[in-house]
């Protein structure tokens, strides 16, 4: 029978993304494992892979279609043996069999879920699987109705509280996402017990809205401006900052770092570097910028101080047993966080090397998820843009960021005598749920130390 191939979720929060090429066409046979499609996701291209063998019968979506919903149909595979073009009209109808009516009952045969097209998608329950689910306890109270929500989404929910038939899905087919469940309020509209008459929910409040497009093109002259329409991954920065500012209570601390020790050492190593052969000639095996260092320090500094190496929900804290350290890389329409992983274990020459790769990788959209989903830290360094200070967000799930300036010649005082040195200046921006202004300012002092006598970083 024809295996529908949908659009994968490349992501835990991936409900769109963009096909923006396909690397077979109608009639290749693909083997398990080929390559068939590049994805464009908020952050980067990633690579489908088939999971089934067969031939490419239909391929529904072509090649440069934006905001490809997650599940959607987007190609048929007829398996071997089968009639190709039999297969790609017998295809037609597959999209409705994706999802069971909502009105059906858990005692109620379902139809087979078409197969996925991403290994990755089904570990978190957004894959191109669309399987029903158990009932949660909202199915008695929405009548015996199903109500049809991701694995990752219902088990937040029953953490949180939260009566899944009182959400509205904004998944395919109304699907209950992830984003569904962190948008809703914790307790708000319980399930109702046998017998009993719903509770009628607690009217929320109006929560301000932005101006409207219109309104904010009233206040300018028609044909004094260029409208730009938001890709993926400015929407997406949005509504993580968006989400962020309202909901972590910020607090900052400031701390001057003194770097003329780091410099010195950062020369004697980088001269120190072996050089080794490549196409473009002999280069050194390593350079150390400052970040490097910084993102070591910073590493060291939750490993001293491991109560701040920490991640806030509403049930428990998560305390990290590594330092994985995210850092800002700007790219073209936004900025994306490659982590370093375990940075407290890893030579700073492995970390320059590390992070020189993953940046560059990253201004192509070559990164993988995994590699800039997570850590438990970050980095913000506007430095060479001659910043002194400034306070960055925090990306939730993280508790801290520390935001660097850059380092500039100031006038210090030394027993009594004025001084030359390089000051750098540090704004460490904490959720204070999970770290409070007593533990920001211990991690702080224990990031200043290790800038301030880099040699121990060595060791």
């Amino acid at each position: 029978m024809p295996i529908n191939i949908t659009m994968p979720a490349l992501s835990p929060t991936m409900e769109e993304g963009n096909l923006a090429k396909w690397l077979v066409k109608e009639g290749d046979k693909v083997s398990a494992g080929d390559v068939i499609a590049e994805i464009e996701t908020d952050k980067a291209t990633m690579e489908v892979e088939a999971v089934d063998e067969g031939t490419v019968a239909r391929i529904v979506v072509p090649a440069g279609t934006e905001g490809v919903k997650v599940n959607a149909l987007i190609a048929v595979l007829a398996e071997d043996g089968e009639d190709a073009s039999a297969a790609a009209s017998g295809s037609a109808e597959a999209p409705k069999a994706e999802a069971p009516k909502a009105e059906a009952t858990a005692s109620e045969p379902q139809a087979e879920a078409p197969k996925s097209d991403s290994r990755a998608a089904a570990k978190d329950g957004y894959g191109g699987s669309t399987a029903p689910q158990a009932p949660s306890t909202g199915d008695a109270a929405n009548g015996g109705a199903r109500t049809f929500a991701s694995p990752l989404a219902r088990r937040v929910a029953k953490e949180k509280g939260i009566d899944l038939s009182a959400l509205k899905g904004s998944g395919p087919h109304g699907r209950i996402v992830l984003a569904d469940v962190d948008n809703a309020k914790p307790g708000a509209a319980p399930a109702a017990k046998p017998g009993e008459a719903p509770a009628p929910a607690a009217a929320p409040a109006a929560a301000p809205k932005p101006m409207s497009d219109d309104a904010v093109l009233k206040l300018f002259e028609e044909g004094s401006y260029e409208l730009i329409p938001h890709d993926n991954m400015r929407k997406t920065i949005a509504r993580r900052l968006t989400e962020a500012k309202s909901t972590v209570p910020h607090f900052y601390v400031t701390v001057d770092c003194e770097l003329d020790a780091l410099l010195s050492l950062r020369k004697q190593i980088n001269e120190a570097s072996p050089m080794r052969k490549t196409e473009k000639g002999e280069v050194p095996a390593y350079k150390l910028s400052v970040n490097d260092m910084v993102i070591k320090a910073l590493a060291l500094a939750l490993r001293d101080v491991p109560n701040a190496n920490v991640s806030w929900t509403e049930s428990a804290m998560l305390k990290h047993s590594h330092s994985d350290v995210g850092v800002a890389v700007s790219i073209p329409g936004g900025l994306i966080t490659p982590i370093i992983r375990r940075a407290e274990e890893k030579t700073l020459s492995a970390i320059s090397n590390e992070m020189k790769d993953l940046a560059s990788r990253a201004r192509n959209r070559k990164l993988k998820p995994e590699e800039y989903q997570g850590g438990t830290t970050a980095v913000s360094n506007l430095g060479m843009f001659g910043v002194k200070d400034f306070s960055a967000v925090i990306n939730p799930p993280h508790a801290t960021i520390l935001a660097v300036g850059a380092g500039e010649e100031r006038a210090v005082v030394k027993k009594g005598e004025i001084k030359i040195a390089t000051i750098m200046s540090v704004t460490l921006s904490t959720d204070h749920r999970a770290v409070d202004g007593a533990l920001g300012a211990e991690l702080l002092q224990a990031f200043k130390r290790h800038i301030e006598n880099p040699m121990g970083m060595l060791v």
